[in-house]
């Protein structure tokens, strides 16, 4: 079994929740997942199944795309509802000043991780340190906010759609918020509504999933994970070069990344052209 689920993973699971019911769902032990979500957010998460496992790789450094609520004037210590709550002070804020604060974030700056996340450090995840309370040193990172968007709200809560990149943290971005009008907040929901080109619109509930008679017709095929890249197809003899670990000559018409299919329709493998259309395999799907 071969395929891409692109599950609405339910409030109140962690993504290993999310893959470990779906491999029994499946009877399937090979799936993996991409782009962690926390228990407390739902929403887009991709499930790569059997061989699609492969492409994982592919996917570590997507932007994605989110709709979270924000209420100001509460401070918890995992900057979300789910925390212990350090503060809680009424707070009304104008919404032309919540749009200028907002719109401040759009663009590339750093963001320290914060300690109630799955990012490891020294082979322990920062929230396993969090829970002793310790306090672990954590290095900035780069992260890039090509979209911020007010959806609605007013006075303390609010609800903003966020398009980000990978090692964004939005649990901490609303605490940001929060300290640049000066009365803090925290998250009080998220849905990941686009993860790289995977949508919500795209994905199926995990009641559809466990409902489903046949539940492996959810499934996508591989190939729909590297639609950005133009399709060529092989030859018979070119196939048995391919599956051997040959350079596979083509048709591609320029040096690019291609996806490559046999005559039957059949998707094998990403693959490099040259000048002269020859393949180089860059990762293989054929069942072996």
């Amino acid at each position: 079994m071969t395929g891409i689920l692109l599950l609405d993973k339910p409030c109140g699971w962690t993504s290993h929740d999310a893959v470990a019911k779906t491999r029994r769902i499946l009877s399937e032990k090979k799936i993996g997942h991409g782009g962690t979500l926390d228990p407390i957010a739902t929403g887009v998460l991709p499930l790569f199944v059997g061989r699609a496992t492969r492409a994982v790789e592919y996917f570590e450094q997507a932007d994605k795309e989110y709709v979270a609520g924000i209420r100001l004037g509460l401070v918890t210590d995992t900057e979300d509802v789910t925390g212990e709550i350090l503060k809680d002070t009424p707070c009304f804020v104008d919404t032309d000043e919540f749009l200028t604060v907002l719109g401040g974030y759009v663009g590339t700056w750093e963001q320290t991780p914060p300690m109630y996340s799955a990012k490891k450090i020294g082979g322990k995840k920062l929230y396993e340190y969090a829970r002793k309370g310790l306090e672990i040193d954590r290095k900035p990172q780069v992260i890039n906010i090509s979209e911020l968007e007010l959806l609605g709200g007013g006075g303390r809560d609010f609800v903003f759609r966020v398009a980000c990149s990978k090692g964004t943290y939005v649990r901490s971005l609303c605490a940001q918020i929060g300290a640049s009008l000066g009365c803090g907040a925290a998250m009080t929901s998220l849905k990941r509504t686009r993860f790289a080109d995977f949508t919500l619109d795209m994905c199926v509930t995990m009641e559809e999933l466990m409902g489903a008679q046949v539940p492996a017709d959810f499934l996508k095929s591989l190939d729909t994970a590297f639609l950005q890249y133009p399709a060529v197809t092989i030859s018979s003899e070119g196939e048995k070069k391919c599956r051997c670990g040959a350079d596979v000559p083509s048709s591609a018409s320029s040096p690019d990344i291609y996806r490559v299919y046999n005559e039957n329709g059949d998707f094998l493998m990403i693959a490099q052209a040259d000048d002269e259309g020859l393949l180089r395999c860059e990762k293989s799907f054929f069942e072996i």
